[in-house]
C-alpha cells in the first residue's frame, strides 16, 4: 500500500483551514449584512450553476442574462496545483423554459480533475506545467415541473472547444439533471424548504491515443438558513471508461452562497478527493449577477 507523505497532509491540513478560514469570514460577513436588511424585502433565488457541480434544474428567465465567474484552486495529490479562472458562464433567457450559454476558461496545470461545468485533459506527466484554454456553449432547457414524485427536469446540451492546449477536439456534453423539493427545513421562522437535486453528466474527451467517454454521476442537498443565506452537501464524480488505465476521482463538497443584492450573490464550495486519483482538496469561490 502507497504511504502518503507526510508533508502532503500537512499541506492539505492547512490549506482546507485557510479556505474554512475563508469560508467562516463569508457567512459572518453575511450574517451581518443580514441583520441590517429590511425585513419586508423579497430575496428571490438566482439559480446559478457554478453554485454547485450539480446545475440547478431552473433556467434563465425570458429576457434576462445571468452571468457567472469564479476561480478554481486544485490541490493534486502529484504536481503542481491547479488554478482555473475566470470560469465564465453567460445564460441568457430566450424563454420561460430554454436558455442560451456561452463561456470561456483558462487553466494552468490541468491533470484530469473536473470539479465544475469546466472539461479538463488527462496529462500523463504530473510535474510539467500546462495551460489550457476553452470555450463553452449550448442551450438548457425545462423538461417538467414537480408534480408528486415526478422531480422537476431539464437538459443541457454542451460542446466546449479547446483554444489552447494539447487536445483540440471540440467536446460534446450532454447533462440530465433531476430536483425535488422536499417538506423538509431548518427550524427557522421563514421555513423554507430543502432540495435535492441530481444529475448525470456525459462527455466524449480527446485523450492522447483515442477519445474516451467520462460519466459524472452528483448529487446535492441544498438548505436555504434564510430567503438570502444557503448552504449545501454534495457528493459528486467523475469516471472514465477507455482508457488504457480508467480514472475514478469522486469528492464531497460542501459550499454556501450568500445574496447580497437582489441581484448578486457570492459563493464559496471546497471539497476532497475520496479516491488516489480524485485531487487531494480543491476551492471554488465566485459570484453571480444578473440583469
Amino acid at each position: 500500500m502507497a504511504i502518503v507523505p507526510i508533508e502532503s497532509v500537512v499541506t492539505t491540513i492547512e490549506t482546507g483551514l485557510r479556505c474554512l478560514g475563508w469560508f467562516a469570514a463569508v457567512m459572518t460577513a453575511a450574517a451581518c449584512v443580514h441583520l441590517h436588511a429590511c425585513r419586508g424585502e423579497a430575496w428571490p433565488e438566482l439559480n446559478t450553476d457554478r453554485d454547485a457541480f450539480t446545475p440547478s434544474t431552473f433556467c434563465v428567465d425570458a429576457g434576462s442574462f445571468l452571468t457567472e465567474v469564479s476561480h478554481v484552486y486544485i490541490q493534486n495529490r502529484s504536481g503542481k496545483p491547479t488554478n482555473s479562472y475566470p470560469e465564465l458562464l453567460v445564460r441568457r433567457g430566450i424563454t420561460d423554459r430554454i436558455e442560451w450559454r456561452f463561456g470561456v476558461n483558462y487553466a494552468v496545470n490541468s491533470q484530469g480533475s473536473v470539479v465544475t461545468s469546466v472539461e479538463a485533459g488527462e496529462v500523463d506527466e504530473p510535474g510539467r506545467t500546462s495551460h489550457e484554454s476553452s470555450v463553452l456553449y449550448g442551450l438548457k432547457a425545462s423538461l417538467s415541473d414537480q408534480h408528486g414524485l415526478i422531480p422537476q427536469s431539464c437538459f443541457i446540451m454542451e460542446g466546449d472547444t479547446p483554444l489552447q492546449g494539447e487536445h483540440y477536439g471540440t467536446v460534446p456534453i450532454a447533462t440530465a439533471v433531476a430536483g425535488w423539493e422536499l417538506p423538509i427545513s431548518f427550524p427557522s421562522s421563514e421555513r423554507l424548504p430543502w432540495r435535492l437535486d441530481t444529475a448525470l453528466r456525459y462527455s466524449y474527451v480527446e485523450g492522447k491515443e483515442a477519445w474516451f467517454s467520462r460519466w459524472g454521476p452528483s448529487a446535492v442537498l441544498r438548505m436555504p438558513v434564510t430567503e438570502r443565506f444557503e448552504t449545501h452537501a454534495e457528493w459528486f464524480g467523475t469516471f472514465s471508461d477507455g482508457l488504457a488505465r480508467n480514472t475514478s476521482r469522486p469528492f464531497f463538497s460542501p459550499g454556501l452562497h450568500y445574496v447580497l443584492t437582489q441581484r448578486f450573490e457570492i459563493g464559496l464550495r471546497v471539497g476532497w478527493g475520496l479516491t488516489r486519483d480524485a485531487a487531494n482538496f480543491f476551492s471554488d469561490a465566485g459570484c453571480a449577477w444578473k440583469y
